[in-house]
């Protein structure tokens, strides 16, 4: 795989450029996909571009906290081992950087990266209410409204 975006000056000596493009191209075609098929037109090359500025941007830290997020861990995650240790494997991942729209109803690529994949399905949205509640410092109450009523 070819570099194609700038790494990161945060992500030096904690990912390999192979490894970040690899993520990259994944999540972008993960929200591609899942965009499609929701009736949206997007291109995985403008999500990638999208959520490389995002990453850029987050400087390492989840977009709703402030946060460090533990880059090292982008496309490690196993679901055989996630089935196996339930929660204990989940939890060793609370800092894995995500990403997503801006807002839920978001046509155009617009993203940013923040942490706890999917805390919506594994219920810890009162933990991540009070998390921020905690660490908010310059986060609008429309970036908290989209953060908690995203589309699954």
């Amino acid at each position: 795989m070819s570099k194609k975006h700038a790494m990161p000056a945060f992500l030096e000596g904690t990912v390999t450029p192979q490894a970040y493009e690899r993520w990259l191209l994944r999540r972008a075609a993960a929200h591609v996909k899942r965009d499609r098929m929701r009736g949206h037109t997007c291109t995985g090359a403008a999500y990638r571009e999208s959520i490389h500025q995002a990453v850029v941007s987050s400087e390492g830290r989840d977009a709703y906290t402030g946060e460090k997020l533990d880059w090292h861990l982008i496309s490690t995650y196993n679901n055989e081992d996630s089935e196996l240790r339930r929660h204990a494997y989940k939890a060793e991942f609370a800092l894995l950087p995500s990403v997503d729209h801006v807002a839920a109803e978001a046509t155009a690529a617009s993203f940013k990266i923040w942490s706890i994949t999917g805390s919506e399905y594994n219920g810890v949205r009162s933990i991540m209410t009070n998390t921020c509640s905690a660490k908010l410092v310059g986060v609008s109450q429309a970036d908290l409204n989209n953060f908690f009523h995203r589309s699954p």
